[in-house]
């Protein structure tokens, strides 16, 4: 696959878009909706009754994290297969407390909780907002709104070296003292209210009364309601400033978020990108994508990738008078893609990986390896994506880690031991995962897209050809 810089540039330009919007689990639900929609899919609601048709598309959310979008195939059938790509929403941030209000040293702070494996000394010294999802009382309904503060809000402080003589050496803040951003003085409060907010929220009686007023009076002013108004809410902590392109070719994207939105994006547009022609009218199949919170946090949630909502779906699309077995004859015909970034080999630290499996920028999306089923590719799954790649001409590596270090996993042997589907684990080469800032290069973008839009268009047919049960 050769690809002009122009046409590099102009996906991962796309992609920055897509990221800088998606600051929360709820804010990418949302962008993938508005594409979605705009793309001409139908949005679904899991308590009413479908009336599917083929040649359509749909899409159904969940708790307003995950999203599900499909397009059926003009051939479908129930008991037909079903080409799927997962990923997550969600990423390793700091979230605000229930209680988040405390006073030190003059100083008004917010209490937050450490959300998956962070790299927490990454979160000092940058300039910090919040986003999430507000609930709202109005006209006797409750009622989910979005926030997103673009302005800086939030900081947490260094200590500084003087202070700290060995920190260079070793740091490893304390998760409950140390990761405490500062949102205001109480003398500035003051002077700008007429009143001091102190003490703490143990005894808090109301929402207002367990957040600082100054954060209370933000999110109200952001929603355009009253402070009463406000029942509760989930707010993560995000950087304020925008990823972006880097290095001195441009070739590097500078990003949060790129563990996983990198992913639920590049299968979002491979999911559209293949129904823009004709080959869906021709496609037994159907196409998806399910895009999981709480990945980060072990997935076993209601809208995690461990809740009932994939086989929901399946058995509902699979559901015929005429084929009672018509999921579970489904299952083997099916194939799911888990998308996931992977570890790119780290010039500094490449003792770190193991030796004949150091994937680079560059050179394709990564197929992980794991025997002890932390990733879910088989010999059977990573043939099928090579062949789609080689149809595709997209390059692809390999990944595993060393015997003496410990593996990461994702959604895919979730996915795999309770749909009984074949399943790929592969993803996009990046550094610094887990950071508030990350680095991946601007090729995978247009690779991953191509990869999946490829997957979509060429999996049935790669289908027909395989001979294994």
């Amino acid at each position: 696959m050769k690809s002009s810089k122009e046409a590099v540039q102009s996906a991962a330009k796309e992609f920055l878009q897509f990221v800088n919007r998606g600051v929360s689990p709820y804010h990418v639900v949302e962008e993938c909706r508005r594409c979605l929609l705009d793309a001409g899919f139908i949005e679904l609601k899991e308590a009413e009754k479908w009336e599917i048709k083929p040649s359509s598309k749909y899409f159904v959310t969940r708790n307003f994290s995950s999203i599900i979008a499909f397009a059926v195939g003009g051939q479908y059938l129930p008991g037909n297969g079903f080409s799927m790509i997962g990923a997550h929403t969600d990423s390793p941030c700091l979230r605000v407390k229930p209680r988040s209000k405390r006073t030190k040293q003059g100083c008004l702070q917010v209490g937050v909780e450490c959300y998956g494996g962070g790299i927490w000394n990454t979160w000092f010294d940058r300039d910090l907002t919040i986003a999430g999802r507000v609930m709202v009382k109005s006209g006797g309904k409750l009622i989910h709104r979005l926030v997103h503060v673009s302005r800086p809000l939030l900081r947490i402080p260094h200590l500084a070296i003087h202070l700290q003589r060995d920190i260079n050496d070793s740091f490893g803040p304390n998760k409950e003292n140390h990761l405490v951003p500062i949102i205001a003085t109480a003398v500035q409060e003051e002077l700008e209210t007429g009143c001091s907010s102190s003490g703490d929220a143990c005894s808090a009686a109301n929402t207002t009364e367990k957040h600082h007023p100054s954060l209370v009076k933000v999110l109200s002013s952001e929603l355009g309601v009253e402070n009463e108004a406000l029942l509760d809410f989930e707010l993560c902590l995000a950087d304020t400033q925008p990823g972006a392109l880097g290095g001195v070719y441009e070739e590097f994207i500078y990003s949060p978020r790129l563990d996983n939105l990198h992913s639920c994006y590049c299968a979002l547009k491979g999911l559209l990108e293949s129904c823009s022609g004709d080959s869906l009218n021709e496609d037994p199949n159907i196409r998806m994508i399910t895009l999981y919170d709480n990945e980060e946090v072990g997935s076993e949630s209601a809208q995690g990738a461990q809740s009932n909502l994939t086989e929901l779906i399946l058995s509902r699309l699979s559901a015929s008078s005429s084929n009672l077995t018509a999921f579970q004859q489904a299952a083997p015909l099916s194939f799911m893609i888990s998308a996931d970034m992977a570890h790119a080999v780290h010039p500094n630290y490449q003792e770190k990986h193991e030796e004949n499996h150091r994937p680079s920028f560059h050179k394709g999306p990564v197929i992980k390896f794991n025997s002890n089923q932390r990733y879910a590719t088989t010999a059977v799954t990573a043939s099928v994506i090579r062949e789609v790649a080689s149809k595709a001409g997209v390059p692809l590596q390999d990944v595993m880690v060393r015997n003496d270090s410990p593996c990461g996993t994702t959604i895919g042997p979730i996915l795999a031991a309770r749909l009984g589907i074949p399943v790929v684990d592969i993803g996009a080469p990046q550094l610094s995962m887990h950071s508030i800032r990350e680095m991946c290069c601007t090729s995978s973008v247009l690779q991953s897209i191509t990869l999946f839009k490829g997957f979509f268009e060429l999996f049935p047919a790669i289908r027909s050809t395989l001979v294994v049960d």
